[in-house]
C-alpha cells in the first residue's frame, strides 16, 4: 500500500482521494509460490506452457499502472491498494475508486464499496475483453475530472446480500455460492415463496442482473443441453439474461439429488425483497457462502445457521 500526497490540482478534485485497486499478475502469483522468477520459469516450461506469455502479460500490467500512477501524482491525493485488502479496507465517502485489472477486480472491488464511484481500467484492451473496463490507462486523468465534476454517465449495479443469523452480511456484485468447502454433498433447508424443501445437492447459486451472463447462464446452459440430450427439451434454449440494474435476483440449484429425505423439485426461480430466499443449513461442517469466487473470503455455514438473501440496499456505482 502505497500514497501520495498533496491535493488534488484539477478542478473538481480539491479534496477527493482516488483509490487505485491493484492485482498480482500470473507472473508474480507464480513466483510467490515458487520462490524465484527461475523456479517459477521451470515450473511453466515444464508443463510445456508459454513463459513467454506470463512475462509479457506481466510487462504490459507493469506498464499500465506506470502510467496509472502518473495520472495519480497529477491528480493529487492518492493510494494504492492491493486486492488483497480488499476486505479489511475503509473507503472513504467521497473516494474515487479505481480498479486496474480483469472484469473480476472490478467486481470484487465494488462489494466492499458504499456507493463511491467506481472506474474500471483495462491494463491490456488487446488481451481483456473488459466488460466492466471501459477505460484505458491514458485515460485515466480525463475520466478522474469528468467523475469528480459529476460529468460521467454512471451505470447503477444491483449486488446480492446474505444476512445471516448470527447478524454477518456478505454482498455479491455476480454471484452468491451457498453450500460445501469441499467436494461434498450440501444439507440445507430451502424456502422460496410459500414451499419449503429439504434439500441434497452440490449447492447454490444466486445470480445479480450482472452475474446472470456468467455463472448461472453455464448453470441453465448445462441443465437445458442435459434434458436435451434425453429427448425432454424439444426447443433451443432462449436464457435472457436479466439488466444490471434489475430489481429481482435468481437463483439455482446445483445437480440436486432426490431421496428419501431430500426433494428436488424447487430448483430455480427468482425473488426479490419482498420474499427473499431463505436457507437454513443442516451441515455440521464445512458449509460456506462466498461471492464473486472469492473462495477466501466467506462466511461458516453450519447446521441451524439461516442465511437470508436478497437484493443489497447498496448499489454499485460504474463509471461510463
Amino acid at each position: 500500500m502505497s500514497s501520495g500526497a498533496g491535493a488534488g490540482r484539477l478542478s473538481g478534485g480539491v479534496g477527493r482521494k482516488v483509490v487505485l485497486v491493484t492485482r498480482r499478475t500470473r507472473l508474480e502469483e507464480l513466483v510467490v509460490r515458487h520462490n524465484t522468477l527461475s523456479q517459477a520459469k521451470f515450473y511453466v516450461e515444464h508443463l510445456g506452457a508459454d513463459f513467454g506469455d506470463y512475462l509479457a502479460e506481466n510487462e504490459a500490467y507493469a506498464r499500465s499502472l506506470r502510467i496509472a500512477v502518473e495520472a495519480l501524482e497529477a491528480w493529487g491525493r492518492y493510494q494504492i491498494l492491493d486486492r488483497q485488502m480488499l476486505p479489511n479496507f475503509v473507503f472513504g465517502p467521497s473516494d474515487i475508486v479505481v480498479a486496474l485489472g480483469q472484469d473480476g477486480l472490478v467486481a470484487n472491488t465494488m462489494k466492499y464499496l458504499e456507493g463511491q464511484p467506481l472506474i474500471g481500467v483495462n491494463p491490456e484492451p488487446s488481451r481483456w475483453d473488459g466488460i466492466l473496463l471501459p477505460f484505458e490507462p491514458a485515460e485515466l486523468g480525463t475520466v478522474l475530472h469528468d467523475t469528480a465534476t459529476d460529468k460521467r454517465p454512471v451505470k447503477n449495479v444491483t449486488m446480492a446480500e446474505a444476512r445471516m443469523s448470527d447478524g454477518q452480511t456478505l454482498r455479491a456484485v455476480n454471484d452468491l455460492f451457498i453450500g460445501p468447502r469441499s467436494h461434498t454433498s450440501a444439507l440445507y433447508e430451502l424456502s422460496h415463496g410459500d414451499k419449503t424443501e429439504f434439500q441434497s445437492s452440490s449447492g447454490l447459486i444466486v445470480s445479480t442482473g450482472l452475474g446472470s451472463t456468467a455463472w448461472m447462464k453455464s448453470v441453465v446452459t448445462g441443465s437445458a443441453a442435459i434434458a436435451r440430450s434425453l429427448g425432454l427439451l424439444g426447443q433451443a434454449l432462449d436464457y435472457q439474461p436479466l439488466p444490471w440494474n434489475t430489481t429481482t435476483l435468481e437463483f439455482a440449484v446445483r445437480e440436486p439429488f432426490p431421496s428419501r429425505a431430500s426433494q428436488a423439485s424447487l430448483v430455480y426461480g427468482q425473488f426479490d425483497n419482498q420474499r427473499p430466499l431463505r436457507i437454513r443449513s443442516r451441515m455440521p461442517d464445512n458449509g460456506v457462502i462466498f461471492s464473486d469466487g472469492i473462495e477466501a473470503d466467506f462466511l461458516r455455514f453450519t447446521a441451524g445457521m439461516e442465511a437470508v438473501i436478497s437484493i443489497s440496499p447498496v448499489e454499485g456505482r460504474l463509471i461510463t
